[in-house]
């Protein structure tokens, strides 16, 4: 159900932009009005989030761990699986955000006839999530030549390492190819397998699906339906400067791509990809484990009035000795 609403969604988005500009001429909508708003409800999202993130209070160190803690100098610690120091915790999380470590670190579980409790090293999830994530960061940073000019220099050496296996005298992207594989495993990774189809909703198919449409008509328009990327940047060019204007030359294919990553990145701030931001305030990350080196209080142990022993005693003391109760005053 989840699969089909979403897939079905996307259609319709599609078809919204085709008969949105073939038929009622609205190419300033889609080009202009859509992508300013998509953009300020992403930042303004986005900043919500992060500002939601981090003023909620972290008085304990609760950072996930897996290895030893530092302690006695005689016992070997793992500097960054349970960093103990700033530096530490900077060289986990760039392992974690660049090359998913924690991800490669995971295991399947099965059980086997006996029975036995087999375990099994997901290599394939980390590889498909990771394929996809920087194909996805260098696929954007290519897109950069659309919105500056002149073209940073190193924009120009990415897309010369990026497209240096070439077919005749078209340069083929191996990210474009990377990208549309890794989107592709992901997606039948939650078909095929009966655990993950059981536990995936609307909100797991419909960022993959928004994907695959995104980079689906990418590289139709790179590749079978060229498009005037002349047009194309200057449709950019004016909407980043603020004098936007509409170049006759920009077909629907186009739109559609526009149009579907508007619809992303109204969806992103409110949605599961978030963690793209999330991780950098997460207090099982971002904490350095100390706490056998420095003592954290509890910013929520605020001064409480309390009632001592000998206030009590004071207070009750008569009605103690008329019942036989020993006390510490005469």
């Amino acid at each position: 159900m989840g699969l089909a609403f979403s897939f079905f969604m996307v259609v319709i988005f599609i078809a919204l932009v085709v008969l949105g500009v073939e038929v009622a001429g609205l190419q300033y909508l889609f080009g202009i009005i859509v992508p300013y708003i998509a953009f300020a409800i992403f930042l303004l999202g986005m900043a919500y989030r992060i500002l939601k993130w981090a003023r909620a209070p972290v008085p304990f160190r609760i950072p996930t761990t897996a290895g030893q803690q530092k302690s006695l100098p005689w016992i070997k610690a793992s500097p960054l699986e349970n960093p103990s120091s700033t530096a530490g915790v900077i060289g986990r999380m760039a392992l974690e955000v660049l090359f998913f470590r924690s991800l490669l670190r995971n295991t399947r579980m099965e059980m086997h006839k006996g029975p036995r409790l087999a375990y099994h090293w997901e290599k394939w999830l980390w590889l498909g999530g990771l394929t996809f994530h920087w194909s996805l960061v260098v696929i954007l940073l290519r897109h950069l030549r659309y919105f500056t000019e002149p073209v940073p220099a190193f924009v120009s050496w990415l897309e010369g390492v990026d497209g240096f296996f070439r077919i005749g005298l078209q340069g083929l992207y191996i990210t474009d190819v990377l990208i549309l594989v890794g989107i592709t495993y992901l997606f039948l990774r939650r078909v095929i397998i009966p655990q993950v189809r059981y536990i995936s909703l609307p909100a797991d198919y419909f960022p993959l699906f928004l994907l695959m449409g995104i980079a689906g008509t990418g590289v139709l328009m790179r590749y079978f339906y060229r498009i005037d990327v002349m047009a194309v940047k200057e449709l950019a060019m004016g909407l980043i400067t603020f004098h936007p204007i509409i170049p006759a030359n920009v077909g629907v294919l186009f739109y559609v791509h526009l149009f579907l990553v508007c619809v992303l990145g109204i969806y992103f701030p409110f949605s599961k990809l978030v963690h793209m931001g999330g991780i950098f305030l997460s207090p099982t990350r971002n904490l350095p484990n100390d706490s056998r080196a420095r003592r954290h209080i509890n910013p929520w142990n605020y001064p409480v009035k309390v009632h001592t022993y000998e206030e009590y005693e004071e207070e009750f003391r008569d009605k103690m000795k008329m019942a036989g109760l020993p006390v510490e005053k005469p």
